[in-house]
This record gives C-alpha cells, structure tokens and sequence, in this order.
C-alpha cells in the first residue's frame, strides 16, 4: 500500500524542510511513500476563510481515489501514544486498499466536503502547531511508528 501525505502549501521554512525531507527519505525504507504539496491559493487574500476552505477542498479531493484511505489530521482527531499509533497504522496498512492518505490541510482547516470524504481524523496534540510545523512533526511520527512495527531501536519506552 502507498503512503501519502497531501499537504496544502509548500513548506518554505528551511529548518522545518530540512526535518521533513529527513523524515521522508526514512519512509522510503518502510513503504512506498509520497509528498504531495498542492499549491497556496492564488489571491487568497481576497477570499473568505469559508471560501478558502472550499477551494481548497476542491484541490484536496482531486488528489484522492476513490479507494485511498483518507485520514485528516485535525484538532479534534484521535490522540494516540506513539505505541498506540503505530498499531493504529499497522492494523490500516494490513487492512488492506490503494492507498492511505494523510491530509494536513491549510491555515483554516478543512471543508465539509473533505471532512465527509475522510476514513479518520487524527490529532497530534490538543495544542495547534503551524502547518508547515506539522509536516515534520507528522512525518517523524509515522517513521517512529514503523521503528516500532518492526522491533527497531528508535523509540524508547
């Protein structure tokens, strides 16, 4: 099964790129992973959040098959203990299907059309992080959750 992370913007802060690409070359040796950065909205500015939202709802399913898994990560997601994430994501990757997508969408959330395409919401911590921030963030969780699937030293407990 292929492993995706969509995002919306580009991550443009360098240290927060470094960490990501980091992290993303370590998937690479568990699963076939990929990054999909779908770009900022032009004229943002003169949008409302609402519209915002939408546009790029509109942007994120268009990214999406029909028989991918889609997990948002969203404040009001899951929380899980990384030993619990990683049996979480084994149990969905042994489940079985296309491919599992995770969605960190934009600065104001998501639309209610993607909320209603979504398998799941996972939440990184009832604290908001920017964005960008969650990348690396999210990235270096899914790498300690396959340490952990497969008996590797990374994690400590």
């Amino acid at each position: 099964m292929e492993v995706t992370m969509l995002t919306v913007g580009k991550t443009d802060v360098k240290w927060v790129k470094e960490g990501l690409d980091l992290y993303v070359s370590r998937l690479k040796h568990y699963v076939p992973f990929s990054l999909v950065e779908i770009p900022q909205l032009k004229g943002a500015a003169s949008l409302s959040r609402e519209q915002i939202r939408e546009k790029e709802g509109e942007l994120i399913l268009r990214q999406v098959d029909p028989g991918d898994t889609v997990v948002l990560l969203d404040e009001r997601g899951k929380e899980y203990r990384s030993v619990e994430w990683a049996e979480a994501l084994r149990k969905r990757l042994a489940h079985g299907g296309r491919g599992l997508v995770f969605v960190i969408g934009g600065a104001y959330g998501f639309s209610q059309k993607v909320y209603d395409r979504s398998d799941g919401l996972v939440s990184l911590s009832k604290m908001t992080f920017s964005h960008q921030m969650v990348r690396t963030v999210f990235a270096e969780q899914l790498y300690r959750a396959f340490t952990i699937i497969r008996g590797e030293p990374y994690h400590h407990e």
